[in-house]
C-alpha cells in the first residue's frame, strides 16, 4: 500500500455516523473517512452477519470486539478474535468472505 495525497488529520470516530451495509445474513455499518487514496473504516458486524460477496480488495483488518471468520478462495477459514488482524493484496489471489457469528467490530484501512 502506498499512501498518497493524505494530509496529516485526527479523526473523532463518535462523531461520524454509520451507513447500514446488508449482507446475505445480518448488516455491517460502517464509520468511513476517505482521504487522498485510502479509505478508513469501523465496522460493526450484526450477529450472524455473512457477507453477500467475496472481495478481492486489499486490506488491512484489525478486530476490536467479537468475532470474525475469513474463509479464503483456497477453503482455509481463519477465526480472528479481538487483537488479531489479516492484511491481503489488491489481487484476485487473496478473495475472501467474511462472517461473524456472533458479531464483532473491526477497523479497516484500504
Amino acid at each position: 500500500m502506498k499512501i498518497e495525497n493524505v494530509p496529516f488529520t485526527v479523526t473523532d470516530w463518535a462523531r461520524i455516523f454509520p451507513t447500514e451495509h446488508p449482507g446475505a445474513l445480518g448488516s455491517s455499518f460502517w464509520k468511513m473517512v476517505e482521504t487522498g487514496n485510502v479509505r478508513l473504516r469501523i465496522v460493526e458486524y450484526s450477529p450472524a452477519f455473512t457477507s453477500d460477496h467475496s472481495c478481492p480488495r486489499g486490506h488491512v483488518m484489525l478486530v476490536l470486539a467479537g468475532e470474525l471468520l475469513v474463509k479464503l478462495a483456497d477453503g482455509s477459514e481463519h477465526m480472528l478474535l479481538p487483537g488479531m488482524s489479516f492484511h491481503a493484496s489488491d489481487d484476485e489471489k487473496n478473495p475472501h468472505v467474511v462472517s461473524s457469528p456472533r458479531g464483532a467490530r473491526v477497523f479497516i484501512v484500504d
